[in-house]
C-alpha cells in the first residue's frame, strides 16, 4: 500500500509539473507574439518619406556665389552644360546586377542606353578602367542626352570604397568643369545605381566640400592672374526619387560648414 501511495503522489507531481511547463511555454509564446506585433507596428510607423517626382528641384543653398541645386533626374536627362557621372572599375554586368537599382530607376542603365551601349563597351574593353579619380571626357552623339559633354570619373575598386573618396571626386569634377569654361554642371555619384549601399547624406556633403575646395583654389588663381576660367554659377546634384531629401540634408550641412570657413 505504501508503494501505491508513493506512486500516486509521484504521478500527481509529474502531472503538475507538466501542466506548469505547458503554461510557461504558452505565456512565453504569447509574449513573443506580442513583442513581434509591437515591433512591426513600430517599424511601420517609421516609414520613409514618399519618393519625389522626377524633375523635382530645390536650391539647397549657395557657396561663393555657386547655387547647389538638388535635382531628381538621371544623368542622361539633366539639362546642364556638362554631365559628370561616376563609375567603379568594371565587373561583369555590374550596373544590372541584383544589388543595383532596378533598371527603371538606374541612372547608369539609362546613360548606357542613351549612348547605345557605349558606356558598357568603353568600360568592358578597358578603354576606361575606372581607377580611382581617373577621368575620361566623352562627346555624346547629338540628341542622345541633354548635356553636350559627359565626364566619367573613376571610383576604383567597389570593395574598397569609402565615402571620404567623394570629396576628392567632387574636387576633380569642379576642376575639370572650370577647365572646360562651363558655368554649370550636373553631378551624379551613381553609387546606388552601381549597387553600393552608401550613406547618402555623407556622400552628398563630401561632394559639395570637394567642389568648394576646387573653386576656392581657382578663385585664388584668378586673383593672382594665374587663371582666366569662368566662375561656376550652378551645380546640379542629382539624386534618385527616394534619396532626394536625405541627400539634401547632407548638402545643407556641408554648405553651412564651408560657409563658416
Amino acid at each position: 500500500m505504501r508503494l501505491c501511495v508513493k506512486n500516486t503522489k509521484n504521478l500527481k507531481n509529474t502531472m503538475k509539473n507538466t501542466l506548469t511547463n505547458k503554461l510557461t511555454k504558452s505565456l512565453l509564446i504569447a509574449g513573443l507574439v506580442f513583442s513581434s506585433c509591437t515591433f512591426a507596428q513600430t517599424t511601420t510607423t517609421k516609414a520613409s518619406p514618399a519618393p519625389n517626382a522626377i524633375g523635382t528641384s530645390k536650391n539647397w543653398g549657395s557657396v561663393d556665389g555657386i547655387s547647389m541645386i538638388g535635382l531628381v533626374q538621371g544623368p542622361s536627362s539633366a539639362d546642364a552644360q556638362l554631365q559628370v557621372a561616376c563609375v567603379f572599375e568594371y565587373t561583369e554586368n555590374d550596373i544590372r546586377s541584383p544589388q543595383a537599382l532596378p533598371a527603371n530607376l538606374n541612372g547608369l542603365v539609362h546613360l548606357d542606353e542613351a549612348l547605345k551601349g557605349e558606356l558598357t563597351k568603353i568600360r568592358q574593353s578597358g578603354q576606361f578602367k575606372g581607377h580611382s579619380l581617373e577621368t575620361i571626357l566623352i562627346t555624346p552623339r547629338a540628341g542622345s542626352m541633354s548635356a553636350k559633354k559627359l565626364l566619367l570619373i573613376g571610383l576604383g575598386d567597389r570593395n574598397a570604397f569609402t565615402p571620404e573618396l567623394m570629396a576628392s571626386v567632387g574636387e576633380v569634377a569642379a576642376r575639370e568643369a572650370m577647365r572646360m569654361d562651363v558655368t554649370n554642371f550636373a553631378f551624379a555619384s551613381d553609387l546606388k545605381d552601381a549597387g553600393i549601399d552608401s550613406p547618402t547624406a555623407l556622400v552628398a556633403g563630401n561632394v559639395v566640400k570637394g567642389i568648394v575646395l576646387a573653386t576656392r583654389s581657382e578663385i585664388y588663381l584668378r586673383e593672382h592672374n594665374l587663371s582666366n576660367t569662368k566662375n561656376l554659377e550652378k551645380v546640379y546634384l542629382l539624386a534618385g526619387p527616394s534619396f532626394f531629401e536625405v541627400a539634401g540634408s547632407g548638402i545643407r550641412d556641408a554648405i553651412a560648414e564651408v560657409n563658416k570657413k
